[in-house]
């Protein structure tokens, strides 16, 4: 793609892009290219700098995996998030892995790796902008963490389902119990056990179609 398809989306995305050179843009376009994932594809296995990683439409989902093959979701990105954590070669304080799929069939812009962390090195306000993003998503998976370390069960699942409603704008949660479960960071038996109570205590209705909440200030109440 040519340098004018990438600059209007950069311009609009990046505080520093009136910041640098017309050569840096030049280059950071260069070096960018437009990919689709299909729903389930595997976008970053965690072994390379697979570069930043801009989404233009669809979802994304970042997670850690155990030697156990369990995996923990971290957080998901959608239109016009980025990320930063697929780029370890720009960011290279950052010494663990994470996964990234694609949960919706999704299309991305990529910056090169390599070409970022080398127009970074030439302008601060770049890696200013990078810590600054990275900073932005580890905050994300401390809250993570701190969900699955110190909190009960039935506040986690009152937590995502309402917070799933206010994304989605729907009262239906439309996910099994085994994607509820691995974004939760848990088993999907214990999430059955939980929306089964749920279900019986009158907060949700669990059907196929997903679960649909019915009383969303108890739930509120609980996620507090």
């Amino acid at each position: 793609m040519e340098q004018s398809e990438f600059e209007p989306v950069y311009q609009e995305t990046f505080p520093f892009w009136d910041e640098i050179s017309d050569g840096d843009r030049e280059y950071i376009c260069r070096n960018s290219y437009a990919v689709a994932y299909p729903k389930g594809k595997n976008v970053h296995d965690g072994n390379e700098c697979s570069g930043v990683i801009f989404v233009r439409s669809g979802c994304l989902r970042t997670y850690m995996l155990s030697e156990e093959g369990k995996d923990i979701t971290l957080y998901r990105l959608y239109k016009g998030d980025m990320c930063m954590l697929s780029a370890s070669c720009v960011l290279k304080a950052i010494t663990f892995d994470v996964m990234i799929d694609a949960e919706e069939d999704s299309e991305c812009y990529v910056i090169g790796g390599p070409a970022f962390a080398a127009v970074s090195e030439r302008n601060p306000c770049i890696k200013i902008f990078a810590l600054e993003t990275a900073v932005g998503r580890f905050s994300d998976v401390m809250w993570v963490m701190q969900q699955i370390l110190f909190m009960s069960m039935d506040r986690r699942m009152a937590i995502f389902l309402t917070d799933e409603s206010a994304r989605t704008g729907a009262d239906t949660i439309a996910l099994t119990h085994g994607q509820i479960a691995r974004y939760m960071g848990s088993a999907r038996e214990v999430v059955s056990r939980m929306l089964k109570y749920f279900a019986n205590e009158g907060l949700v209705e669990v059907s196929r179609k997903g679960v649909k909440i019915v009383d969303k200030k108890r739930l509120r109440d609980l996620a507090v």
